[in-house]
C-alpha cells in the first residue's frame, strides 16, 4: 500500500482518544475499502502501558468480525507513542502480524502527529497518510 486515505474528522478523532489516553499507550483499526479509512475501532490497550499495547482480544476479535460482515478490508492498526518516538520501534517490527498501514502518533513539538509504515521482513517504510 503506497497511500492511505482518511477523513480529516477521522484523525481528529484518533488524536483525541490517544490524547485522552495519554500518558499510557492507545490503539485501534482502521476498515474501508480501497485504501480509504471508512470505520474507527478503538480498542482498549489491555497492557495499560506507557510503552507498549496489547489489543483486548474480544474487542478486536468483534472488530475484524464487523468489519469481515460489512464486506470491508481491515486497512490499518493505529497505536500512539505518547512519549515518542514518531517512528516505528523495534517492538512494532517484532509484532506486526498484518499486512496493513500501522499508523504511530506521536507528540511533536506539543501535537499529534501521525505517521504511517508498512512493515515487512523486518523493516519499514513510510505510507503517505493522505488527510481530506
Amino acid at each position: 500500500m503506497q497511500s492511505l486515505l482518511l477523513l480529516k474528522e477521522q484523525m481528529q478523532e484518533m488524536i483525541a482518544y490517544v490524547n485522552f489516553h495519554a500518558p499510557l499507550e492507545s490503539c485501534g483499526l482502521l476498515a474501508g475499502r480501497d485504501s480509504k479509512v471508512e470505520k474507527i475501532f478503538f480498542v482498549q490497550n489491555q497492557a495499560q502501558s506507557p510503552v507498549r499495547y496489547v489489543m483486548d482480544p474480544i474487542e478486536q476479535l468483534n472488530a475484524l468480525e464487523w468489519i469481515e460482515s460489512n464486506n470491508m478490508d481491515l486497512l490499518g492498526i493505529f497505536h500512539s507513542h505518547p512519549t515518542g518516538p514518531e517512528i516505528v520501534s523495534q517492538t512494532d517490527i517484532a509484532q506486526a502480524a498484518y499486512a496493513v498501514t500501522y499508523i504511530i502518533l506521536a507528540p511533536v513539538d506539543g501535537n499529534w502527529r501521525a505517521r504511517g509504515f508498512w512493515i515487512e521482513n523486518s523493516s519499514f517504510r513510510e505510507v503517505t497518510l493522505q488527510i481530506t
